[in-house]
């Protein structure tokens, strides 16, 4: 164990324990084979229904007549407004955008108990009403502040005790993280991990599972939620020596399991030092413009949106709308409500390009400032768009790799599932996405914009704030499913 790893842990046992965890895919607790009969069970068990509506029908919700911007009448959750955004980039660097307005920042909180001697997650089986499929795999406790504050005047939140302030759980992971640049301005959330040795009484939309049963879930599409990959991407790698059966996983062939090994244990044998990739991040977000200015929403209509009485859309077709819904969740805090979202209007990709160098696994990523980004760039996949707003876009202008991405070989690809974006905001928003292997005739030369990490450094920035994207997260912990 490094220096860096017990800065970050305090304590070796810690690592150990997820380590240990990270090694088993099934538990008595809640068997794998029993699992999926669980999942589905809650999902009938309670009426869940999410239906479009006219902004007019948005019950507590209005347009502010001197801004036009759109908030809920408490002041509180989030407001749409409008968002005028000027960068250094060649191509499109000025742009008006509707954009999320939640200066709040929410919990996003696993509960972990040993069991024999196993640390075990509470999982949640939760409805947001933006998911593609209504019920997803979720956090022990996914809230936002308006919520576990009672704004709602609903129901209690479970389980938010252990995660509060005097809490007597032990913290094992907690760190403010940014959500998607995009959509949202400047928001964060507090993804924690915490221990508790005491009793905990079971609700039935809950279940324990080992972090090996969990990262084997995320092999399945639309399954475990965007919130609980972020949480979980804070959690360090834990990877097989056994090179047969990780390659089993990953549906393979090469020498992928142990570069990855050596990737995960340590700075040895990178490309670049951790302090050269700082400075690389640093450098870029120094001498890349962002200027980013909160305007009224009815001002973006000069850049191009239109509002209707069901959507906020572009003119072109493209990019996203804002709606509104109308819910109906029977295991939710309060049982019906309504509120607006974002809604994509295009399938989004999340690629990663992998390489072996010098037996090391290196992960190529970007730095990419988005239009709400706090600190300007962070640490993006190397791929990370919605390719339909390139079709006719002139070559020079199209986001470095995606071609490559897109044309990769099937014995290339190591990761390839579906997954949702936030639910509670997003109205099915989905990405593909992608882990690619490249060989060794891939350059190591690239733009400068892109740089080769392992996948301890990425790790290890976990640990603090506003270094790595949503996005980039989420894909993470997808990518320790096939290890």
């Amino acid at each position: 164990m490094t220096a860096q790893q017990q800065l970050i842990f305090q304590d070796s046992s810690v690592l150990q324990d997820f380590m240990l965890s990270a090694l088993l895919d099934d538990s008595p607790l809640t068997p794998t084979a029993d699992f999926a009969a669980w999942f589905a069970s809650r999902a009938e068990a309670h009426p869940f229904q999410v239906s479009r509506v006219p902004f007019a029908e948005l019950t507590g919700w209005s347009f502010d007549p001197t801004t036009g911007n759109l908030g809920h009448e408490s002041g509180r959750f989030f407001t749409i407004d409008g968002l005028d955004v000027r960068t250094d980039r060649t191509w499109i660097s000025h742009w008006r955008q509707p954009i999320i307005v939640q200066p709040e920042i929410g919990v996003l909180g696993i509960l972990a108990k040993k069991f024999d001697g196993i640390l075990h997650f509470l999982m949640q089986a939760k409805m947001e009403p933006g998911n593609v499929n209504t019920v997803q795999l979720s956090p022990t406790v996914q809230a936002t502040r308006s919520n576990y504050m009672g704004v709602h005047k609903g129901a209690e939140i479970r389980y938010l005790e252990h995660f509060a302030p005097g809490r007597h759980s032990r913290v094992l992971v907690d760190a403010l993280q940014s959500e998607q640049g995009a959509w949202f301005l400047h928001k964060r959330n507090r993804n924690m991990v915490v221990e508790t040795d005491g009793d905990v009484m079971v609700d039935e939309d809950f279940c324990w599972l080992t972090l090996g049963q969990i990262r084997g879930l995320l092999r399945i599409e639309h399954l475990v939620n965007m919130d609980a990959r972020t949480v979980l991407s804070c959690i360090p790698v834990a990877v097989s020596t056994d090179s047969h059966s990780a390659r089993g996983k990953s549906g393979a062939s090469g020498e992928f399991p142990l570069s990855v090994l050596r990737s995960a244990q340590g700075e040895g044998g990178a490309r670049h030092s951790i302090s050269e990739v700082l400075s690389w991040l640093t450098e870029l977000r120094a001498r890349r413009e962002l200027i980013a200015e909160r305007i009224p929403l009815t001002e973006v209509r000069h850049g191009g949106w239109q509002r209707s009485e069901t959507a906020i859309s572009h003119e072109s077709g493209r990019y996203f709308e804002v709606v509104a819904v109308d819910v109906q969740a029977g295991s939710r805090e309060i049982a019906s409500w309504r509120q607006p979202l974002v809604a994509p209007r295009e399938t989004g990709l999340l690629a990663l390009i992998a390489r072996t160098v010098n037996g090391t696994l290196h992960i190529l990523v970007q730095a990419r400032a988005d239009a709400g980004s706090l600190n300007g760039a962070e640490i993006a996949p190397t791929v990370h768009c919605q390719p339909a707003n390139y079709r006719d876009v002139p070559p020079e202008h199209r986001p470095y790799f995606l071609d490559y991405v897109e044309a990769a070989e099937p014995h290339a690809i190591r990761y390839d599932v579906m997954q949702s974006e936030e639910g509670g905001r997003f109205l099915h928003a989905v990405n593909r996405y992608l882990v690619i292997e490249a060989g060794e005739d891939f350059p190591l030369d690239v733009p400068e914009e892109y740089c080769w990490v392992t996948v301890y450094q990425l790790t290890s920035l976990l640990a603090h704030s506003n270094y790595l994207n949503v996005e980039l997260r989420s894909l993470l912990a997808c990518t320790q499913s096939i290890w």
